[in-house]
């Protein structure tokens, strides 16, 4: 992947614009020689975590499922479930819903991410990382000029798509987007809400994140696809075991980037599910699993999550 001046800050942009965070939280670790919707003779059919959430009487108030914002072609993950729950959705309730606007966000990745005179990405980094940094920069065919007025969370993006895997253009929020063509769609945060939070992070914070997606790509690259499969097996307990991993193993920066839009998120989401129409809620799986997750924080607020197979 070589990033010019343009072309290559658009591709990052992009990425980023399915959903910040799926590189560094769903695509970062992972794989097998198959894609995750191929069939084999030891696979077993997709099923990918959706829940249905209901009030306390029982009443079906609305559907969340779990996404990933990148997939190889032809992955078939839809399940009988997954369909029936998005045809009897009266919206679409996803993290960013402008997700082709790439120009718009594009300009806004601009706006935030350049800031003149920046270190150079080795002085960014513990001494002991100069060589996997070489080692990166040289797979995506990156020159490491071109991140001299790069900030430094905006770095860590840009790297993490050296070896991700899937195209975002697959991503099941598009897709499903693309459902409700004829039905209201809203987002969470939209694409300038979720760049600002990486924005809004101290340069210790930053630092931490570059050294995080630097120091496990090689890593991840030993088994490139291993979060698409928990993904597609609806596997909770490794998706949830991702979210303490990386970067995400510094507290503060699983608060700003996990914890807290979460939390956030809940308290959107209670009075949506109070009104008539009924929502299907998709955001990235990681968002969903764990105490500190999207069914766990709903069912704390009197909600009744049941996941459907």
């Amino acid at each position: 992947m070589t990033l010019d001046r343009g072309a290559g800050l658009l591709t990052a942009v992009r990425s980023a614009a399915a959903a910040i965070l799926a590189p560094l939280l769903l695509l970062g670790l992972a794989g097998c020689s198959d894609a995750p919707g191929e069939a084999g003779a030891d696979r077993a059919p997709p099923n990918p975590l959706l829940y249905e959430i209901a009030s306390a009487d029982g009443t079906v108030e609305g559907w969340m499922v779990g996404t990933i914002h990148a997939l190889p072609d032809d992955t078939e993950w839809r399940t009988p479930a997954i369909t029936q729950a998005t045809d009897a959705a009266d919206l679409l309730v996803v993290e960013i819903a402008a997700l082709d606007d790439g120009k718009r966000v594009a300009g806004t990745f601009t706006e935030l991410s350049t800031t003149p005179d920046q270190p150079p990405l080795e002085q960014r980094l513990p001494d002991d990382l100069a060589t996997p940094l070489t080692d990166l920069l040289e797979r995506g065919e990156i020159d490491r000029t071109r991140f001299a007025a790069v900030e430094t969370w905006a770095a860590a993006i840009m790297l993490a798509q050296v070896d991700a895997t899937g195209d975002p253009a697959n991503g099941v929020d598009r897709a499903l987007i693309r459902d409700f063509a004829d039905r209201p769609v809203r987002e969470l945060e939209g694409a300038a809400a979720q760049l600002s939070i990486f924005d809004r992070l101290t340069e210790a914070q930053q630092r931490s994140m570059l050294a995080a997606v630097v120091r496990g790509s090689e890593a991840a690259r030993k088994d490139p696809a291993r979060l698409q499969r928990a993904w597609m097996a609806g596997d909770a307990a490794t998706i949830e075991q991702s979210t303490r991993e990386g970067f995400l193993a510094d507290p503060a920066l699983r608060a700003a980037l996990l914890t807290e839009r979460n939390r956030r998120w809940a308290a959107a989401l209670s009075p949506l599910l109070q009104e008539a129409p009924l929502p299907l809620i998709a955001v990235g799986t990681a968002h969903l699993v764990g105490p500190d997750g999207l069914a766990a924080l709903l069912e704390a607020q009197g909600y009744r999550i049941r996941r459907l197979p």
